[in-house]
């Protein structure tokens, strides 16, 4: 073991023991071993304990765990630490310039034990309010967390769809006269991803490489594979103009999907193709979009006729958004202007309730005047509509945390749960199925509160949570947050099976917040929606006739 690798187990060791609060001095001595040990020019390893002694800031406590360290690969102490310590937490002490003073800070008056909900809980704005942070502080972690996550090999969608881009224009404009494409999972839209793909007809890839933009790591015949300044691995594809259809298509799919087309196709050779609607043509199957093509059963229903997939342009509503009245940076004014000047012709604002303490939650009186605000607001800004709605948290035993009095004044609700994620897939179930229960319920929220990369969200029966919804006529909520995109698209196909809609809404803390309900349509438009089973594809008219409806059950 290195130098740097033990001095690197000290450094955690005091990180660690200054979370927990623990001796400051013996913090302060694990991290000087730290500081020489890196110093150290001779492996620690050749040398002998008098050797070590005399290297300053060395006692006999740190050399008796220089030779544990040397002789098992592990500190036993460090060990006792790791195991007191969330995982998350652990992971979070690994984002550089996040020490563990702030870590212990945001985990234990947040609750926050993962990347994950500290990435939300900064899309959520709920770091602005801690003693010592702000709305800069909490800008400079969302960056730092960024590049902690490329640094693990996987990345979500919507955190690399802008650099994606730019790389795509950087390729269009070394090579103009050629067909450029995504492939792969991008094109596919995954929400999680390992890398970048495109392909270009007609031109040598490795032009592009080699320069502050993409850097060569391989080659390997018509593949070049780099990473772009960012670390970000990019792979592309090459192939001669008249084959880019043949190569477009085969390098979209997954191998699931490619080798069940290649059984059932009418014609097995798909080479030489200049577009992928030929090779469609070819193989006597349906156009499938890239979005679709994960696995092998979408060729059969390909065959007996797939609806058209819902598109951005089919949203026509913003339905789950936060103001300032709880935890939004922009006001419920701007918030309402900017969804109405994007074009959606109403907006639903539902800032937390009161048991999201955490959040600002709403309490009553401050409920009664945002709906007062509200009244006013619609006067002004007629046709556009604000509806009058809030996220409701789902309590430990499934009720919501309003009384049936003043969760009848709302318009709609979204129910949801923040708190007290830990539990079995059966009591998990039954809280969520609780709550769909409820006849104020109208929407259910993020359904698993799933965070991708970060945390799996809890066990639930799905089946039995759309089944609930189905029988009450519950909409299904897409949360659209690419940090969430819960629930996720591959129950989709059931949830439209049973006839429950699904709402794509953003989950806006901001203004921009808002432009996240493209990567809910993604997401839908994998799970295979169509406009029709959109619940916020409903106009304006068609949405209060839903909501007359509705309250008719009360």
């Amino acid at each position: 073991m290195s130098n740097r690798e033990i001095a690197n187990l000290f450094n955690l060791l005091a990180d660690l023991m200054t979370l927990h609060e623990e001796n400051p001095f013996k913090i302060r001595s694990y991290s000087n071993a730290y500081i020489q040990l890196r110093k150290l020019e001779t492996p620690v390893g050749d040398m002998s304990d008098e050797e070590i002694s005399q290297v300053k800031g060395i006692g006999k406590a740190i050399r008796s765990k220089i030779a544990e360290i040397l002789e098992t690969g592990k500190m036993s102490t460090l060990e006792e630490y790791k195991t007191k310590t969330p995982p998350g937490i652990q992971d979070m002490v690994g984002i550089k310039g996040l020490g563990p003073k702030k870590i212990r800070q945001l985990w234990k008056e947040l609750e926050i034990e993962s990347v994950g909900e500290l990435l939300y809980a900064c899309n959520e704005n709920r770091l602005i309010s801690l003693s010592g942070f702000g709305l800069k502080t909490q800008d400079d972690i969302k960056k730092k967390i960024g590049y902690f996550l490329q640094s693990k090999g996987k990345f979500l969608f919507g955190r690399i769809e802008a650099e994606a881009k730019d790389i795509f224009q950087f390729v269009k404009v070394k090579f103009p006269w050629s067909d450029i494409s995504f492939t792969g999972a991008f094109r596919r839209r995954d929400p999680v991803l390992s890398r970048i793909d495109i392909i270009v007809s007609g031109g040598n890839p490795a032009e592009v490489f080699d320069n502050e933009t993409l850097i060569l790591d391989s080659q390997e015949k018509q593949t070049f594979s780099g990473k772009t300044e960012k670390g970000t691995p990019v792979t592309i594809h090459a192939c001669e103009p008249e084959e880019f259809g043949s190569k477009l298509f085969k390098t979209t799919g997954t191998r699931a999907f490619l080798e069940a087309f290649l059984k059932t196709a009418q014609a097995s050779d798909f080479t030489g193709l200049k577009t992928e609607q030929e090779v469609f043509e070819k193989a006597g199957t349906p156009y499938i979009q890239p979005e679709l093509r994960e696995t092998a059963e979408i060729i059969e229903k390909a065959n007996t006729g797939l609806p058209a997939l819902v598109d951005e342009k089919d949203i026509r509503s913003v339905l789950h958004s936060h103001t300032t009245y709880s935890d939004g940076l922009h006001s419920l004014r701007e918030m309402a202007e900017e969804a109405r000047d994007l074009g959606y012709e109403y907006i639903g604002i539902t800032d937390h309730s009161k048991t999201a303490f955490y959040a600002n939650g709403l309490s009553e009186e401050r409920v009664a005047e945002q709906m007062a605000e509200i009244d006013e607001l619609n006067q002004e800004l007629a046709p556009f509509k604000i509806f009058k709605g809030i996220e409701s948290d789902i309590l430990y035993d499934g009720t919501l945390d309003y009384a049936p009095e003043v969760l009848e004044k709302f318009d709609f609700i979204i129910a949801s749960i923040h708190s007290q994620l830990k539990m079995d897939k059966e009591k998990a179930t039954s809280r969520l199925i609780a709550a769909i229960e409820n006849p104020y319920t109208t929407i259910l929220g993020h359904p698993t509160s799933r965070l991708l990369l970060s945390r799996e969200g809890y066990p639930i029966d799905h089946k039995k949570v759309i089944d609930a919804c189905a029988e009450k006529g519950v909409i299904l909520e897409l949360n659209a947050n690419p940090i969430r995109l819960d629930v996720d698209y591959t129950w989709i196909p059931y949830a439209v099976e049973k006839g429950v809609k699904i709402s794509v809404n953003p989950d806006a803390h901001s203004k921009e917040g808002i432009q996240h309900i493209k990567y809910g349509v993604f997401a839908a438009r994998k799970g295979g929606l169509s406009p029709t089973m959109c619940f916020n594809s409903l106009n304006l008219a068609e949405f209060e006739e839903f909501l007359r409806n509705r309250r008719k059950q009360f």
